[in-house]
């Protein structure tokens, strides 16, 4: 594979896997130095390129230098053109992004902003807030199960492999572990078909691991 430039973060984290899938796909291999949180992304040498300290963070061999997850594994997609990640063509490189917004807005914000209300880190905790969360993330997975319903492909858009069922994937492994124990993973049978048609796909499953998916959902603490 052609190494295409470092990329500094976790394999563990959400990104960071989007970034590593989608460059297995394409036939691209990136280089993952040694790092090491709030060591590495403190020294100088990291901050001259990546001021804000954040990860993932990507630079290639000439300089170019990129934060943000999903503005990186577009990055790493345009540079294998034929893999269609991207969409193949206007109409379906609109869908792939907005797709790929959905899963960050819809999907991911809620689960993130549940577990930081569970952990004591998002101020003010009331069981209507917290519930409030958990249903409107409710709200955008049921709509996005039926949507996969009418798919004959079982895929977002198109009948090949798309950046945002990458993205799809990585979010609902997220939420397996966090908003979908059994009983939710019960209501949303097509996101998870979703998932594990995703990492099956050859080179994922390397990048995924085991999704180690919890038999409850994170629930209300009565005493915070």
């Amino acid at each position: 594979m052609a190494v295409i430039g470092k990329l500094w973060g976790y394999q563990a984290q959400r990104q960071t896997k989007v970034i590593l899938a989608v460059a297995a796909v394409s036939g691209l291999d990136i280089d993952m130095p040694h790092f090491e949180f709030m060591v590495t992304n403190r020294t100088p040498e990291f901050l001259e390129n990546f001021p804000l300290g954040k990860i993932p963070a990507f630079e290639d061999a000439t300089g170019f230098a990129l934060v943000e997850g999903i503005a990186i594994a577009r990055h790493v997609c345009s540079l294998a053109p034929e893999s269609g990640l991207l969409g193949r063509d206007p109409r379906e490189r609109a869908l792939v992004d907005q797709w790929v917004q959905f899963c960050e807005l819809e999907i991911m914000t809620f689960n993130m902003e549940i577990r930081a209300l569970h952990s004591g880190r998002l101020g003010p905790y009331s069981k209507e807030l917290f519930e409030g969360l958990i249903n409107r993330q409710a709200r955008s997975l049921k709509y996005l199960e039926t949507y996969l319903a009418s798919c004959s492909s079982g895929l977002l858009v198109g009948n090949q492999i798309t950046l945002a069922d990458v993205a799809l994937a990585a979010s609902t492994e997220h939420i397996g572990r966090v908003t979908c124990g059994a009983a939710e993973r019960a209501l949303y049978p097509n996101i998870f078909v979703h998932y594990e048609k995703v990492v099956s796909i050859p080179g994922m499953k390397e990048v995924f691991g085991e999704p180690e998916f919890v038999q409850e959902r994170l629930a209300y603490k009565e005493s915070q």
